[in-house]
């Protein structure tokens, strides 16, 4: 059975935690793979609903504890990073806020 998402999980995080976590991934290492994460629809609204917001992009990124992660930003008209707005991480882990079984999962 799947793990409901907690809706009071904060997901937001500051351009500083975003910049040092993308830098971690694109300095190497190895990273896990298969895994995924969920976010709250409140947090991608919230992202999505600002001002001047057109779409959203993500960057890979690695956590202090090594851990690969995915820093979301929304995306202005002219294609650009609104890095002094809403940034998203701290998505819940699968493992355990995992669906059901399914094509995804394999």
């Amino acid at each position: 059975m799947g793990k409901p998402l907690d809706p009071a999980h904060d997901h937001r995080i500051s351009l500083e935690a975003a910049a040092a976590m993308t830098k971690a991934h694109r300095d190497g290492g190895t990273l896990r793979t298969g895994d995924s994460a969920a976010y709250n629809a409140k947090a991608l609204l919230d992202l999505l609903q600002q001002p001047g917001c057109v779409g959203m992009r993500y960057y890979k990124g690695r956590t202090k504890a090594g851990e690969s992660s995915m820093v979301l930003v929304g995306v202005d008209k002219d294609g650009n990073d609104m890095v002094g707005g809403i940034l998203i991480d701290n998505g819940m882990p699968c493992p355990p806020w995992c669906s059901d079984g399914n094509v995804l999962t394999g």
